[in-house]
């Protein structure tokens, strides 16, 4: 009955700004940890028969992240009898620390000894 009164209707600003976009939250793909991951060989000093002890793991560098700055100081464990080919000395573990990485392989300096109850 009131032809002349015009209506006139306005959203708030800042609502409904998702109208067009996908739905909240997606998140990142999910991407394999151990394709982000390199090997590297350990090698022990050379007082003991076998150099090559293991393999550890350590993840890729990228930008400011260098590997090899992950790998020196970790301390690994290994049997006495495996690089000595000596199975009388299977109660001794040798523990080594990564001192230095030259191309895939990790050089160790003793670190220390320890004993199992096995013996």
């Amino acid at each position: 009955t009131f032809p002349h009164l015009l209506f006139c209707v306005t959203m708030a600003v800042g609502q409904n700004k998702r109208l067009s976009k996908g739905k909240k939250g997606k998140g990142k793909k999910a991407v394999d940890a151990f394709s982000k991951k390199d090997w590297y060989d350990i090698k022990a000093p050379s007082a003991f028969q076998v150099r090559n002890i293991g393999k550890t793991l350590v993840t890729r560098s990228s930008g400011m992240r260098v590997a090899t700055d992950f790998l020196k100081g970790r301390v690994v464990e290994a049997n006495l009898a495996d690089m000595n080919k000596d199975e009388d000395q299977n109660y001794r573990k040798i523990r080594l620390q990564i001192m230095d990485v030259q191309g895939k392989s990790c050089l160790c300096n003793f670190y220390g000894m320890d004993m199992t109850t096995d013996k």
